[in-house]
Protein backbone atom coordinates (compact mmCIF):
# COMPACT_ATOMS: atom_id res chain seq x y z
CA UNK A 1 0.00 0.00 0.00
CA UNK A 2 1.21 2.92 -1.30
CA UNK A 3 -0.10 5.14 2.18
CA UNK A 4 0.99 2.68 4.94
CA UNK A 5 3.15 3.80 7.07
CA UNK A 6 5.87 1.98 6.34
CA UNK A 7 5.51 3.06 3.07
CA UNK A 8 6.27 6.61 3.53
CA UNK A 9 8.99 6.08 6.23
CA UNK A 10 10.33 3.80 3.77
CA UNK A 11 10.26 7.24 1.16
CA UNK A 12 11.58 9.42 3.44
CA UNK A 13 14.58 7.42 4.69
CA UNK A 14 15.51 6.82 1.83
CA UNK A 15 16.81 10.53 0.98
CA UNK A 16 18.38 9.92 4.68
CA UNK A 17 20.09 6.43 4.65
CA UNK A 18 20.77 6.19 0.29
CA UNK A 19 23.03 2.99 0.99
CA UNK A 20 20.44 1.01 3.79
CA UNK A 21 17.08 -1.17 2.71
CA UNK A 22 14.95 1.80 3.52
CA UNK A 23 11.75 -0.75 3.68
CA UNK A 24 13.87 -3.00 6.19
CA UNK A 25 14.62 -0.25 8.18
CA UNK A 26 10.98 1.19 8.20
CA UNK A 27 9.87 -2.20 8.84
CA UNK A 28 12.03 -2.54 12.34
CA UNK A 29 11.07 1.29 12.95
CA UNK A 30 6.96 0.52 12.79
CA UNK A 31 7.94 -2.87 15.06
CA UNK A 32 9.96 -1.03 17.51
CA UNK A 33 7.10 1.23 17.97
CA UNK A 34 5.11 -1.88 18.98
CA UNK A 35 2.72 -0.84 15.69
CA UNK A 36 1.08 -2.59 13.52
CA UNK A 37 2.10 -2.65 9.76
CA UNK A 38 -1.77 -1.25 8.67
CA UNK A 39 -1.94 0.57 11.92
CA UNK A 40 -4.24 3.78 10.71
CA UNK A 41 -3.11 7.15 9.91
CA UNK A 42 -4.35 9.86 12.69
CA UNK A 43 -6.38 13.09 10.75
CA UNK A 44 -3.96 15.44 9.37
CA UNK A 45 -4.11 18.89 10.52
CA UNK A 46 -5.59 18.41 13.40
CA UNK A 47 -5.36 20.94 16.64
CA UNK A 48 -4.30 19.05 19.46
CA UNK A 49 -5.09 21.83 22.12
CA UNK A 50 -7.01 24.72 22.37
CA UNK A 51 -7.85 27.60 24.39
CA UNK A 52 -7.37 25.95 27.64
CA UNK A 53 -4.62 24.60 27.19
CA UNK A 54 -0.73 26.16 29.06
CA UNK A 55 2.49 24.58 29.79
CA UNK A 56 4.21 25.26 33.18
CA UNK A 57 8.07 24.73 32.77
CA UNK A 58 9.63 22.92 36.19
CA UNK A 59 12.31 20.79 37.37
CA UNK A 60 11.75 18.14 39.50
CA UNK A 61 13.15 19.40 42.41
CA UNK A 62 12.53 23.27 42.06
CA UNK A 63 10.53 22.82 45.03
CA UNK A 64 11.99 20.68 48.08
CA UNK A 65 10.65 18.51 51.08
CA UNK A 66 13.00 17.26 53.84
CA UNK A 67 10.27 14.22 54.32
CA UNK A 68 9.74 12.96 50.43
CA UNK A 69 10.99 13.10 47.20
CA UNK A 70 10.86 16.23 44.78
CA UNK A 71 8.48 14.69 42.47
CA UNK A 72 5.93 14.00 45.32
CA UNK A 73 6.58 17.45 46.23
CA UNK A 74 5.80 18.61 42.71
CA UNK A 75 2.76 16.32 42.82
CA UNK A 76 1.24 18.17 45.78
CA UNK A 77 2.17 21.95 44.65
CA UNK A 78 0.20 20.80 41.83
CA UNK A 79 -3.07 19.89 43.66
CA UNK A 80 -2.93 22.73 46.30
CA UNK A 81 -1.63 25.85 44.04
CA UNK A 82 -2.06 25.34 40.72
CA UNK A 83 -4.63 23.09 40.18
CA UNK A 84 -7.05 24.39 37.10
CA UNK A 85 -4.56 26.49 35.92
CA UNK A 86 -2.50 24.61 33.42
CA UNK A 87 -3.20 21.76 31.60
CA UNK A 88 0.70 20.62 30.83
CA UNK A 89 3.50 20.43 32.99
CA UNK A 90 6.86 19.94 31.53
CA UNK A 91 9.46 18.40 33.72
CA UNK A 92 12.82 18.91 32.78
CA UNK A 93 15.27 15.93 32.40
CA UNK A 94 14.01 13.79 35.38
CA UNK A 95 16.56 11.41 34.28
CA UNK A 96 20.26 9.61 35.99
CA UNK A 97 22.73 12.49 34.37
CA UNK A 98 26.57 13.79 34.48
CA UNK A 99 26.30 17.23 33.82
CA UNK A 100 24.29 20.43 32.60
CA UNK A 101 21.10 20.25 35.07
CA UNK A 102 20.26 16.93 33.40
CA UNK A 103 20.87 17.49 29.80
CA UNK A 104 23.40 14.81 29.83
CA UNK A 105 21.80 11.69 30.43
CA UNK A 106 23.43 8.90 31.91
CA UNK A 107 20.02 6.39 31.23
CA UNK A 108 17.08 7.72 29.31
CA UNK A 109 15.20 4.83 30.32
CA UNK A 110 15.54 5.68 34.06
CA UNK A 111 14.34 8.07 36.69
CA UNK A 112 16.92 9.89 39.20
CA UNK A 113 16.59 8.32 42.40
CA UNK A 114 16.73 11.56 43.74
CA UNK A 115 13.99 12.96 42.29
CA UNK A 116 11.96 9.74 42.53
CA UNK A 117 10.34 7.06 40.45
CA UNK A 118 8.44 6.44 37.57
CA UNK A 119 5.50 5.67 39.36
CA UNK A 120 5.50 9.43 40.45
CA UNK A 121 6.39 10.52 37.12
CA UNK A 122 3.12 8.86 35.93
CA UNK A 123 0.97 9.82 38.77
CA UNK A 124 1.54 13.31 37.40
CA UNK A 125 0.89 11.93 33.87
CA UNK A 126 -2.19 10.85 34.83
CA UNK A 127 -3.48 14.48 35.93
CA UNK A 128 -1.70 16.60 33.31
CA UNK A 129 -0.26 16.45 29.60
CA UNK A 130 3.41 15.47 30.80
CA UNK A 131 5.59 17.08 28.30
CA UNK A 132 9.35 15.50 28.55
CA UNK A 133 12.44 16.25 27.03
CA UNK A 134 14.11 13.52 24.61
CA UNK A 135 17.62 14.82 24.70
CA UNK A 136 18.53 13.59 21.18
CA UNK A 137 21.48 15.16 20.41
CA UNK A 138 24.05 14.10 22.52
CA UNK A 139 24.61 11.76 26.06
CA UNK A 140 26.81 11.77 28.79
CA UNK A 141 29.87 10.47 28.55
CA UNK A 142 29.48 8.41 31.50
CA UNK A 143 26.85 6.64 30.04
CA UNK A 144 26.41 2.46 29.44
CA UNK A 145 26.66 3.66 25.36
CA UNK A 146 29.69 5.78 25.66
CA UNK A 147 31.15 2.88 27.69
CA UNK A 148 31.02 0.58 25.14
CA UNK A 149 32.10 2.96 22.24
CA UNK A 150 35.40 2.91 24.12
CA UNK A 151 35.49 -0.76 24.65
CA UNK A 152 34.50 -0.78 21.09
CA UNK A 153 31.40 -3.66 21.97
CA UNK A 154 27.49 -3.18 21.24
CA UNK A 155 25.45 -1.47 22.11
CA UNK A 156 27.30 1.58 21.25
CA UNK A 157 30.12 0.78 19.48
CA UNK A 158 29.42 3.05 16.49
CA UNK A 159 26.74 5.23 18.32
CA UNK A 160 29.04 8.76 18.79
CA UNK A 161 30.10 10.92 15.92
CA UNK A 162 33.80 11.40 15.18
CA UNK A 163 35.87 13.28 13.37
CA UNK A 164 39.75 14.27 12.49
CA UNK A 165 41.41 17.56 14.39
CA UNK A 166 42.52 17.49 10.38
CA UNK A 167 39.53 18.16 9.00
CA UNK A 168 38.17 21.31 8.02
CA UNK A 169 35.62 22.44 10.90
CA UNK A 170 35.95 26.03 10.25
CA UNK A 171 32.20 26.64 8.84
CA UNK A 172 30.39 24.64 12.27
CA UNK A 173 28.34 26.76 13.84
CA UNK A 174 28.70 26.40 17.77
CA UNK A 175 26.75 27.41 20.66
CA UNK A 176 29.18 27.14 22.62
CA UNK A 177 33.07 28.31 23.45
CA UNK A 178 34.56 24.78 24.44
CA UNK A 179 36.51 22.79 21.82
CA UNK A 180 34.50 20.90 19.16
CA UNK A 181 36.16 18.14 19.19
CA UNK A 182 37.00 15.88 22.36
CA UNK A 183 40.14 13.08 22.01
CA UNK A 184 39.13 9.84 24.23
CA UNK A 185 41.18 6.87 24.53
CA UNK A 186 39.56 3.38 23.61
CA UNK A 187 40.86 -0.14 22.59
CA UNK A 188 41.08 0.50 19.48
CA UNK A 189 43.77 3.94 20.43
CA UNK A 190 42.57 7.86 20.56
CA UNK A 191 39.07 8.55 19.04
CA UNK A 192 38.18 12.41 19.17
CA UNK A 193 34.03 12.67 19.23
CA UNK A 194 31.98 15.16 18.25
CA UNK A 195 31.23 17.66 21.26
CA UNK A 196 28.63 19.95 20.42
CA UNK A 197 27.60 21.47 24.29
CA UNK A 198 30.63 20.25 26.29
CA UNK A 199 32.92 16.96 26.73
CA UNK A 200 30.40 15.44 28.77
CA UNK A 201 27.69 15.58 26.38
CA UNK A 202 29.08 13.30 23.11
CA UNK A 203 26.79 14.26 20.03
CA UNK A 204 25.25 10.59 18.62
CA UNK A 205 25.66 9.14 15.34
CA UNK A 206 22.57 8.95 13.77
CA UNK A 207 24.16 8.35 10.19
CA UNK A 208 24.17 4.73 12.09
CA UNK A 209 20.57 3.59 11.17
CA UNK A 210 20.71 1.40 14.86
CA UNK A 211 21.01 4.95 16.26
CA UNK A 212 17.36 5.79 15.28
CA UNK A 213 15.55 2.64 16.26
CA UNK A 214 17.23 3.36 19.83
CA UNK A 215 15.13 6.43 20.12
CA UNK A 216 12.36 4.57 18.72
CA UNK A 217 12.10 2.51 21.63
CA UNK A 218 13.03 5.37 24.18
CA UNK A 219 10.02 7.14 22.54
CA UNK A 220 7.93 4.44 22.50
CA UNK A 221 8.90 3.82 26.29
CA UNK A 222 7.63 7.54 27.19
CA UNK A 223 4.65 7.29 25.86
CA UNK A 224 3.98 4.28 27.40
CA UNK A 225 4.60 6.02 30.42
CA UNK A 226 2.03 9.19 30.21
CA UNK A 227 4.42 11.34 28.16
CA UNK A 228 2.51 13.07 25.70
CA UNK A 229 4.45 15.77 24.63
CA UNK A 230 8.12 14.83 23.24
CA UNK A 231 10.38 18.24 23.64
CA UNK A 232 13.36 17.49 20.64
CA UNK A 233 16.42 18.80 22.86
CA UNK A 234 19.16 20.49 20.59
CA UNK A 235 17.91 19.28 17.79
CA UNK A 236 18.95 21.29 14.80
CA UNK A 237 22.53 19.82 15.74
CA UNK A 238 21.38 16.09 14.95
CA UNK A 239 22.83 15.65 11.28
CA UNK A 240 26.75 16.20 10.80
CA UNK A 241 28.79 16.89 7.70
CA UNK A 242 32.15 18.11 8.00
CA UNK A 243 32.70 21.17 5.76
CA UNK A 244 29.17 22.04 6.03
CA UNK A 245 27.50 24.24 9.48
CA UNK A 246 26.09 21.20 11.07
CA UNK A 247 22.66 23.05 11.41
CA UNK A 248 19.28 22.47 9.79
CA UNK A 249 20.94 20.21 7.29
CA UNK A 250 18.17 18.30 5.65
CA UNK A 251 18.73 15.07 6.97
CA UNK A 252 17.49 16.41 10.46
CA UNK A 253 14.72 17.67 8.99
CA UNK A 254 13.84 14.32 7.59
CA UNK A 255 14.30 12.71 11.20
CA UNK A 256 11.87 14.44 12.43
CA UNK A 257 9.20 13.86 9.90
CA UNK A 258 9.64 10.15 10.86
CA UNK A 259 9.87 10.90 14.41
CA UNK A 260 6.19 12.88 13.79
CA UNK A 261 5.22 9.89 11.79
CA UNK A 262 6.24 6.96 14.59
CA UNK A 263 4.55 9.22 17.25
CA UNK A 264 1.00 10.02 15.74
CA UNK A 265 0.39 7.24 14.66
CA UNK A 266 1.59 5.51 18.16
CA UNK A 267 -0.64 8.10 19.95
CA UNK A 268 -2.10 10.81 18.16
CA UNK A 269 -2.86 13.13 20.81
CA UNK A 270 0.66 13.26 21.22
CA UNK A 271 2.54 16.13 19.76
CA UNK A 272 6.43 16.78 18.97
CA UNK A 273 7.96 20.68 19.47
CA UNK A 274 11.35 21.26 18.54
CA UNK A 275 13.59 23.49 20.44
CA UNK A 276 15.89 25.53 18.19
CA UNK A 277 17.48 28.58 19.44
CA UNK A 278 18.42 30.23 16.29
CA UNK A 279 17.52 33.05 14.18
CA UNK A 280 13.64 33.44 13.82
CA UNK A 281 13.75 32.35 9.91
CA UNK A 282 15.71 29.65 10.36
CA UNK A 283 13.28 28.41 13.67
CA UNK A 284 10.00 28.19 11.20
CA UNK A 285 11.46 25.90 8.91
CA UNK A 286 10.62 23.38 11.37
CA UNK A 287 7.00 23.71 10.88
CA UNK A 288 8.29 21.51 7.63
CA UNK A 289 4.18 21.40 5.47
CA UNK A 290 3.07 20.52 8.78
CA UNK A 291 4.54 17.28 8.43
CA UNK A 292 7.71 18.15 11.39
CA UNK A 293 7.07 19.19 14.73
CA UNK A 294 3.54 20.29 15.87
CA UNK A 295 4.81 23.26 17.62
CA UNK A 296 8.26 25.33 17.43
CA UNK A 297 9.48 27.38 20.47
CA UNK A 298 9.07 31.35 19.62
CA UNK A 299 12.62 31.85 20.25
CA UNK A 300 12.34 35.37 19.41
CA UNK A 301 10.04 36.57 21.55
CA UNK A 302 11.61 36.37 24.46
CA UNK A 303 14.32 39.04 23.91
CA UNK A 304 12.17 41.06 21.73
CA UNK A 305 9.45 41.34 24.05
CA UNK A 306 12.27 42.39 27.32
CA UNK A 307 13.53 45.27 24.93
CA UNK A 308 10.30 46.46 24.51
CA UNK A 309 9.45 46.44 27.86
CA UNK A 310 12.66 47.95 29.00
CA UNK A 311 13.22 50.69 25.68
CA UNK A 312 9.21 51.68 26.55
CA UNK A 313 9.08 51.14 22.49
CA UNK A 314 7.60 48.31 20.51
CA UNK A 315 8.99 49.03 17.03
CA UNK A 316 10.37 45.76 16.83
CA UNK A 317 8.13 43.63 18.33
CA UNK A 318 5.10 45.11 16.42
CA UNK A 319 7.48 44.44 13.04
CA UNK A 320 8.21 40.82 13.78
CA UNK A 321 4.46 40.27 15.15
CA UNK A 322 3.31 41.68 11.82
CA UNK A 323 6.21 39.24 9.75
CA UNK A 324 5.28 35.95 11.41
CA UNK A 325 3.04 33.41 9.26
CA UNK A 326 -0.25 31.67 11.22
CA UNK A 327 0.58 28.26 12.11
CA UNK A 328 -1.30 26.02 9.79
CA UNK A 329 -3.79 23.94 11.26
CA UNK A 330 -1.85 21.08 13.53
CA UNK A 331 0.79 23.58 13.84
CA UNK A 332 1.27 26.34 16.98
CA UNK A 333 4.00 28.49 18.23
CA UNK A 334 4.95 27.98 21.90
CA UNK A 335 5.38 31.17 23.48
CA UNK A 336 7.74 31.74 26.24
CA UNK A 337 9.30 34.64 27.91
CA UNK A 338 11.22 32.61 30.28
CA UNK A 339 12.92 28.90 30.66
CA UNK A 340 15.31 27.13 32.14
CA UNK A 341 17.71 27.99 30.17
CA UNK A 342 18.78 32.12 29.41
CA UNK A 343 17.59 34.86 27.19
CA UNK A 344 18.68 33.94 23.76
CA UNK A 345 20.66 36.29 21.71
CA UNK A 346 20.86 34.83 18.63
CA UNK A 347 16.93 34.35 17.57
CA UNK A 348 17.60 38.40 17.54
CA UNK A 349 19.51 38.31 14.38
CA UNK A 350 17.86 40.93 11.95
CA UNK A 351 15.30 41.97 14.26
CA UNK A 352 17.72 44.31 16.61
CA UNK A 353 21.09 46.24 15.35
CA UNK A 354 23.73 45.57 16.89
CA UNK A 355 23.92 48.77 19.16
CA UNK A 356 19.77 47.91 19.89
CA UNK A 357 21.83 44.83 21.07
CA UNK A 358 24.32 46.14 22.47
CA UNK A 359 21.75 48.38 24.57
CA UNK A 360 19.97 45.49 25.64
CA UNK A 361 22.54 43.14 27.34
CA UNK A 362 23.89 46.36 29.04
CA UNK A 363 20.67 47.12 30.80
CA UNK A 364 20.74 43.35 31.74
CA UNK A 365 23.67 43.52 32.93
CA UNK A 366 23.09 46.41 34.96
CA UNK A 367 20.29 44.65 36.23
CA UNK A 368 22.26 41.27 37.40
CA UNK A 369 22.41 39.16 34.46
CA UNK A 370 25.15 37.72 33.33
CA UNK A 371 26.37 36.18 29.87
CA UNK A 372 27.24 33.23 27.96
CA UNK A 373 29.25 33.00 24.81
CA UNK A 374 29.35 31.40 21.82
CA UNK A 375 32.36 30.55 19.45
CA UNK A 376 31.94 31.87 15.56
CA UNK A 377 33.49 30.97 12.51
CA UNK A 378 35.69 33.99 12.58
CA UNK A 379 36.78 32.55 15.97
CA UNK A 380 35.85 35.26 17.80
CA UNK A 381 33.16 34.58 21.03
CA UNK A 382 29.65 36.37 20.69
CA UNK A 383 27.14 36.50 22.96
CA UNK A 384 24.98 33.48 22.95
CA UNK A 385 22.52 34.42 26.06
CA UNK A 386 21.61 36.74 28.48
CA UNK A 387 21.13 34.48 31.99
CA UNK A 388 18.80 36.22 33.95
CA UNK A 389 15.67 35.86 36.06
CA UNK A 390 12.65 37.45 34.25
CA UNK A 391 11.47 39.10 37.31
CA UNK A 392 14.52 40.90 37.81
CA UNK A 393 15.01 41.41 34.16
CA UNK A 394 12.28 43.73 34.04
CA UNK A 395 12.86 45.89 37.13
CA UNK A 396 13.32 48.72 35.38
CA UNK A 397 14.12 50.54 32.36
CA UNK A 398 17.18 51.74 29.77
CA UNK A 399 16.81 55.23 30.47
CA UNK A 400 15.41 55.30 34.28
CA UNK A 401 17.53 52.05 35.65
CA UNK A 402 15.34 49.92 38.55
CA UNK A 403 12.12 52.03 39.29
CA UNK A 404 8.59 51.39 41.15
CA UNK A 405 6.96 49.27 37.59
CA UNK A 406 9.07 46.53 38.13
CA UNK A 407 5.40 44.40 39.20
CA UNK A 408 3.43 45.97 36.74
CA UNK A 409 6.13 45.67 33.63
CA UNK A 410 6.25 41.98 35.14
CA UNK A 411 2.68 41.39 34.74
CA UNK A 412 1.98 43.18 31.58
CA UNK A 413 4.66 40.92 30.04
CA UNK A 414 2.55 37.71 30.90
CA UNK A 415 -0.28 39.39 29.47
CA UNK A 416 1.20 39.85 25.91
CA UNK A 417 2.90 36.58 26.01
CA UNK A 418 -0.98 34.98 27.06
CA UNK A 419 -2.30 36.63 24.27
CA UNK A 420 -0.75 35.61 21.65
CA UNK A 421 -1.45 33.56 18.97
CA UNK A 422 -0.25 29.94 20.18
CA UNK A 423 0.16 28.15 23.38
CA UNK A 424 1.30 30.07 26.73
CA UNK A 425 4.50 28.16 28.63
CA UNK A 426 5.21 29.84 31.78
CA UNK A 427 8.16 28.82 34.07
CA UNK A 428 7.99 27.95 37.56
CA UNK A 429 10.49 30.89 38.51
CA UNK A 430 8.65 33.56 36.92
CA UNK A 431 5.18 32.27 38.33
CA UNK A 432 6.39 32.63 42.23
CA UNK A 433 8.64 35.65 40.99
CA UNK A 434 12.17 34.34 41.72
CA UNK A 435 14.92 36.65 41.24
CA UNK A 436 18.29 36.07 40.69
CA UNK A 437 19.75 33.32 42.48
CA UNK A 438 23.29 34.52 43.05
CA UNK A 439 24.37 31.98 45.71
CA UNK A 440 23.29 29.09 43.58
CA UNK A 441 25.79 30.55 40.78
CA UNK A 442 28.74 30.76 43.04
CA UNK A 443 27.84 27.69 44.24
CA UNK A 444 27.94 25.81 41.04
CA UNK A 445 29.86 28.23 39.17
CA UNK A 446 27.46 28.08 36.16
CA UNK A 447 26.20 31.01 35.01
CA UNK A 448 22.85 29.59 34.30
CA UNK A 449 22.21 28.56 37.51
CA UNK A 450 20.94 32.45 37.74
CA UNK A 451 17.77 31.42 37.08
CA UNK A 452 17.63 27.66 38.20
CA UNK A 453 16.60 28.60 42.09
CA UNK A 454 15.84 25.92 44.59
CA UNK A 455 12.76 26.62 47.07
CA UNK A 456 12.25 24.75 50.43
CA UNK A 457 8.78 24.35 50.36
CA UNK A 458 8.05 25.37 53.64
CA UNK A 459 9.87 29.00 52.71
CA UNK A 460 7.82 28.91 49.86
CA UNK A 461 4.15 28.81 50.77
CA UNK A 462 5.17 31.21 53.82
CA UNK A 463 6.02 33.54 50.60
CA UNK A 464 3.04 32.66 48.66
CA UNK A 465 0.80 33.11 51.80
CA UNK A 466 2.10 36.44 52.69
CA UNK A 467 -0.04 39.40 50.82
CA UNK A 468 2.97 41.85 51.17
CA UNK A 469 5.60 39.29 49.50
CA UNK A 470 6.06 40.03 45.96
CA UNK A 471 5.76 36.44 45.73
CA UNK A 472 2.24 36.13 46.66
CA UNK A 473 1.45 39.35 44.28
CA UNK A 474 3.27 37.98 41.18
CA UNK A 475 1.41 34.59 41.66
CA UNK A 476 -1.70 35.59 42.44
CA UNK A 477 -2.16 37.85 39.24
CA UNK A 478 -0.60 35.85 37.23
CA UNK A 479 -3.35 32.99 38.15
CA UNK A 480 -6.03 35.33 37.70
CA UNK A 481 -4.77 36.65 34.22
CA UNK A 482 -4.55 32.89 33.43
CA UNK A 483 -8.35 31.92 34.32
CA UNK A 484 -9.56 34.52 32.44
CA UNK A 485 -7.40 33.56 29.27
CA UNK A 486 -8.72 30.08 29.52
CA UNK A 487 -12.26 30.88 29.49
CA UNK A 488 -11.76 32.91 25.96
CA UNK A 489 -12.24 30.81 22.80
CA UNK A 490 -10.23 33.97 20.48
CA UNK A 491 -7.45 32.80 22.59
CA UNK A 492 -7.38 29.52 20.90
CA UNK A 493 -3.66 28.69 19.78
CA UNK A 494 -4.53 28.72 15.91
CA UNK A 495 -7.20 31.53 16.25
CA UNK A 496 -7.03 34.47 13.60
CA UNK A 497 -4.70 37.95 14.86
CA UNK A 498 -4.18 40.71 13.34
CA UNK A 499 -1.37 43.46 14.64
CA UNK A 500 -2.50 47.29 15.50
CA UNK A 501 -1.42 50.18 14.87
CA UNK A 502 -1.56 52.77 18.05
CA UNK A 503 1.71 53.65 18.01
CA UNK A 504 4.75 53.01 19.71
CA UNK A 505 4.34 53.31 23.00
CA UNK A 506 1.23 50.55 23.10
CA UNK A 507 1.34 47.47 21.69
CA UNK A 508 -1.92 45.63 20.53
CA UNK A 509 -3.20 42.78 18.54
CA UNK A 510 -6.80 41.61 17.58
CA UNK A 511 -7.42 37.97 17.92
CA UNK A 512 -11.21 36.55 16.55
CA UNK A 513 -12.07 32.89 18.08
CA UNK A 514 -12.09 29.88 14.96
CA UNK A 515 -15.98 30.49 14.39
CA UNK A 516 -15.44 34.40 14.26
CA UNK A 517 -17.95 34.81 17.07
CA UNK A 518 -15.37 36.20 19.62
CA UNK A 519 -13.50 39.04 18.99
CA UNK A 520 -10.36 40.35 21.22
CA UNK A 521 -8.73 43.83 21.50
CA UNK A 522 -5.58 42.90 23.28
CA UNK A 523 -4.00 46.80 24.35
CA UNK A 524 -0.75 46.90 26.19
CA UNK A 525 0.48 49.94 27.77
CA UNK A 526 4.89 48.99 27.52
CA UNK A 527 5.87 52.23 28.33
CA UNK A 528 6.18 53.87 32.08
CA UNK A 529 3.90 56.55 30.84
CA UNK A 530 0.37 57.23 30.86
CA UNK A 531 -0.93 56.52 27.38
CA UNK A 532 -4.82 57.51 25.46
CA UNK A 533 -6.16 55.71 22.55
CA UNK A 534 -9.36 56.63 20.37
CA UNK A 535 -11.74 53.62 20.34
CA UNK A 536 -12.69 54.92 17.15
CA UNK A 537 -9.52 54.11 15.96
CA UNK A 538 -10.30 50.47 16.86
CA UNK A 539 -13.61 49.67 14.89
CA UNK A 540 -15.86 47.94 17.92
CA UNK A 541 -18.88 47.01 16.20
CA UNK A 542 -21.56 49.41 16.85
CA UNK A 543 -24.15 46.28 17.61
CA UNK A 544 -21.91 44.98 20.07
CA UNK A 545 -21.50 45.19 23.74
CA UNK A 546 -17.94 45.45 25.01
CA UNK A 547 -16.16 44.75 28.61
CA UNK A 548 -12.42 45.12 29.31
CA UNK A 549 -12.02 41.21 30.82
CA UNK A 550 -9.47 42.19 32.65
CA UNK A 551 -11.37 45.47 34.70
CA UNK A 552 -14.80 44.49 34.47
CA UNK A 553 -15.01 47.86 32.91
CA UNK A 554 -17.55 48.04 29.78
CA UNK A 555 -16.97 50.69 27.09
CA UNK A 556 -20.25 53.04 27.02
CA UNK A 557 -18.73 55.27 24.45
CA UNK A 558 -17.74 53.57 20.81
CA UNK A 559 -15.62 56.71 20.24
CA UNK A 560 -14.40 57.44 23.63
CA UNK A 561 -10.73 57.40 25.10
CA UNK A 562 -9.49 54.53 26.52
CA UNK A 563 -6.61 55.74 28.73
CA UNK A 564 -4.23 53.42 29.87
CA UNK A 565 -1.90 53.58 33.46
CA UNK A 566 1.66 52.70 32.90
CA UNK A 567 2.02 49.32 31.87
CA UNK A 568 -1.79 48.55 32.26
CA UNK A 569 -3.58 46.13 29.85
CA UNK A 570 -6.82 46.01 28.41
CA UNK A 571 -8.48 42.75 26.72
CA UNK A 572 -11.88 44.29 24.81
CA UNK A 573 -14.13 41.57 24.48
CA UNK A 574 -17.45 41.32 22.84
CA UNK A 575 -18.08 38.35 25.02
CA UNK A 576 -18.59 38.18 28.50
Amino acid sequence: MTDSLEHKLSAILAGVYPAVDTGYLARELVAAMGLAADCPSPSSHRNNWDEKDLVLITYADTIVSPDEKPLQTLQKFLHQRVQGSFSAVHILPFFPYSSDDGFSVIDYLAVNESHGDWPMVTAIASEYRLMADLVINHMSARSRWFENFKKRVEPGRDYFFEAEPTQDLSAVVRPRTSPLLSPVQTVDGVRHVWCTFSEDQVDLNFANPAVLLEFARIIRFYLEQGVQILRLDAVAFLWKVPGTSCIHLQQTHELIKVLRLLVEHHSPDAIIITETNVPNRENLTYFGNANEAHAIYNFSLPPLLINTLVTGNCRHLKTWLMSMPPAQLGTTYLNFIASHDGVGMRPTDGLLSEEEKQQLVDTMQAFGGRLSYRRAADGSDQIYEINIALFDALKGTVSSGPDQWQLQRFVCAHAIMLALEGIPAIYIHSLLGTGNDEARVAHTGRLRSINRSQWQEEALLTALDNPLSHHHQVFTQLQRLITIRRQQPAFHPNATQFTLHLGLQLFGFWRQSLCRRQSLFCIHNISAELQQVSLSDINLIGTDEWVDLLSGNKVTDLNGVLTLAPYQCVWLSNLA
